[in-house]
């Protein structure tokens, strides 16, 4: 089962928004949801949430028709809007349960979901004193409160420094593991690191719909990694199969291997030869962005 798509149309007025958009998504996948500016993505995300009507084709959560069952396709989706809409002035734990109740829940373990978003320790905080990272948990919280097989993001890391942002990604990929998750940006970077899929809308159609590791070259990788400490180009250049290195923001390295083999733990050994910490460790896919320029560039 899972979210399927099939012919979607969505015009405003005598203007094409969406044009016969067809994907699928299973559970357990985490999907990126990529395109330029007025591509369609917002649009797209409204009518999967069930806000949006007025438009054409089909969709389906597992059985059930978004068109004719909306309230219970809804019951099925939870939603992390771009702006996170909070009520500042409300503790932690109390919007939490105003939440549970608009779902009607008769079960409501909210010590549970605190627990399990990193927010038991801020519960009975004002939300408007909590920082960006955090109002970010409420916000996914707040999404998750009715248990949804679904889980639709819009950016969810915008204005995160980077510790929330790793914090973000591993909370993000936790609660992919048991559910389907739409997650909507524009930071390639994101994709990168949080996606099996990369979906790119422009002008309202899809352009590419494909896991990511068929982008990557298999006979060369990137590797990004941020240490604690500046580290000498040379002495990164000295790793095995290393073709080059970029120094790219202070403590920030890009280590270009040329090899199939995952170059991560060599780089994990090296920081911990060296007595450094590792910040944020992952594989950047250099075609990613150059399919994604390729594909929505204006000619």
């Amino acid at each position: 089962m899972g979210l399927q798509i099939e012919h979607l149309v969505k015009n405003y007025g005598n203007t094409p928004i969406l044009k016969d958009i067809n994907l699928s998504l299973k559970k357990g996948e985490i999907v990126g949801f990529l395109g330029p500016n007025g591509a369609g993505k917002t649009t797209l995300m409204k009518i999967l949430t069930g806000t949006l009507s007025n438009w054409q084709g089909n969709i389906h959560f597992n059985t059930l028709d978004l068109k004719t069952q909306t309230q219970a396709v809804q019951r099925l989706v939870g939603y992390l809007p771009e702006n996170n809409p909070l009520y500042g002035d409300m503790f932690v734990k109390e919007y939490l349960d105003f939440v549970a109740d608009t779902y009607q829940l008769k079960v409501q373990n909210i010590d549970d979901l605190l627990q399990k978003i990193g927010l038991i320790e801020h519960q009975n905080k004002l939300i408007k004193n909590l920082s960006k990272g955090y109002k970010q948990r409420v916000g996914l919280a707040a999404a998750l409160i009715h248990n949804p097989e679904f889980l639709i993001l819009d950016e969810p890391t915008t204005g995160l420094d980077p510790n929330q942002l790793i914090e973000i990604r591993k909370l993000i990929k936790s609660i992919g593991q048991e559910k389907t998750i739409f997650l909507s940006t524009h930071i390639l970077q994101e994709v990168e690191a949080l996606c099996d899929r990369v979906v790119i809308l422009h002008k309202g159609t899809i352009v590419l719909d494909c896991p990511l590791k068929d982008l990557a070259n298999q006979n060369q990788q990137i590797v990004k990694v941020s240490f604690d400490f500046r580290v000498e180009l040379e002495a990164l250049n000295r790793l095995k199969n290393v073709k080059h290195v970029v120094n790219t923001h202070d403590f920030d390295y890009e280590i270009y291997f040329e090899t199939a083999n995952d170059q991560r733990p060599v780089v994990f050994d090296f920081a911990h030869d060296n007595g450094l910490k590792i910040l944020n460790l992952q594989h950047k896919i250099e075609n990613l962005e150059k399919k994604f320029y390729e594909l929505t560039q204006e000619l």
